[in-house]
C-alpha cells in the first residue's frame, strides 16, 4: 500500500479543530492501516508554514504524498469525500453505494 504524507493545518485547540484530529486519526486507522504520517500544525504557533502552503482556511488537510497535492477543508466528518480527495480507492475499500 502506499505511505500517505498528510499535514493537517489548525487554529489553535477549538472545538471544531479537534472534531478535525479526531475525524483524521479515525479515517487513518480505519482506511489507511498504518500507512500513513500525519503531521498537526498549528497555524498560531507556525504562521509562516501555513503562508508558504497558502493555507486560507483551517483546518485545511494537505496530502503531501503520493502526488499530486491535494488540499481538503473543512473537519473532516464526511469520510467519502476524504478518501476521494485522497486519492484512496473506494472501490478497493469496498465502499461503494
Amino acid at each position: 500500500m502506499t505511505k500517505f504524507k498528510l499535514r493537517l493545518y489548525i487554529t489553535g485547540r477549538t472545538s471544531q479543530s479537534q472534531r478535525a484530529i479526531d475525524n483524521l486519526r479515525t479515517l487513518c486507522e480505519r482506511d489507511l492501516q498504518g500507512a500513513y504520517e500525519v503531521d498537526v500544525i498549528d497555524v498560531l504557533e507556525h504562521p509562516a508554514m501555513a503562508e508558504k502552503e497558502k493555507i486560507l482556511a483551517t483546518p485545511t488537510l494537505v496530502k503531501r504524498l503520493p502526488e499530486p497535492v491535494r488540499k481538503i477543508i473543512g473537519d473532516l466528518s464526511d469520510r467519502e469525500k476524504v478518501l476521494l480527495g485522497l486519492d484512496v480507492e473506494l472501490i478497493e475499500k469496498g465502499l461503494q453505494s
